[in-house]
């Protein structure tokens, strides 16, 4: 398999986990109080918009080749560890 279907692979895959792990954050997020609600929400939105930057770049990655898919990958790199210490740290907030 080539590097870049490997790569493709793999970050799908984790941004389906990631999803996964929101979507459980969420259903927390209903059941808990007023303040803390409003407060998971908010986390909620920022997680949301990173993930959202995740799925582009996931498209960018699809369409680039050569030289541009290497800067892609850089870039989307840098997004993929935001999502993942926001999601690592809503886990630890909400718990």
């Amino acid at each position: 398999m080539e590097l870049k279907e490997a790569y493709k692979q793999k970050m799908a895959a984790q941004l389906k986990e990631w999803n996964a792990q929101i979507k459980l954050l969420e259903a927390h997020a209903e059941n808990a109080g007023a303040d803390v609600a409003v407060r998971r929400a908010e986390a909620l939105k920022e997680l949301r918009a990173k993930q959202a930057a995740a799925s582009e770049k996931m498209l960018e990655l699809e369409k680039s080749t050569g030289e541009a898919w290497v800067q892609v990958k850089e870039t989307a790199d840098k997004i993929w560890e935001e999502l993942k210490a926001g999601v690592a740290e809503a886990h630890a907030k909400f718990k």
